[in-house]
């Protein structure tokens, strides 16, 4: 692919996932307002907030990701753009997974709920599992020179 058709389509990917990434929070801090003027308990309010929040930060890294690695002038090699991107990318999706898994479980304990806890245990599980994943991944994977 010409390479300046491939920074094009970066430069556009990025702007859009950016874009989105603002409109998350801002859609995040007004539907937290109007749920809370009417009736929602600051709690639940704040709790959607971050969760919102925590999928807007997911989509700015990734907007950073294709901004950086792919609409530069950087080498291409597969392998190697997998290593400086994926660690960023992927712990900020288990942290997201986790601060949900925990959320879910504060949640379901509140409303005595405790037969649902498979739901948020397996989300935090799988958030390790993706984490250690990485770690094998960076341990085998072929180094920057």
């Amino acid at each position: 692919m010409n390479v300046n058709v491939q920074k094009l389509f970066a430069k556009t990917f990025s702007t859009i996932f950016f874009t989105l990434s603002g409109f998350v929070v801002i859609a995040s801090f007004a539907g937290a307002i109007n749920e809370f003027n009417h009736g929602e308990s600051l709690t639940q309010a704040i709790i959607k907030v971050i969760n919102s929040n925590i999928i807007a930060i997911a989509v700015f890294e990734l907007a950073m990701v294709i901004n950086k690695e792919y609409g530069s002038d950087n080498e291409h090699d597969v392998i190697v753009l997998l290593r400086r991107t994926l660690p960023r990318f992927i712990g900020t999706v288990c942290v997201a997974m986790a601060l949900e898994g925990l959320i879910m479980v504060i949640k379901y304990s509140q409303l005595d709920m405790a037969g649902n806890l498979y739901y948020p245990v397996a989300i935090v599980a799988s958030a390790g599992f993706l984490l250690m994943s990485l770690g094998i991944f960076l341990k085998y994977a072929p180094r920057e020179h």
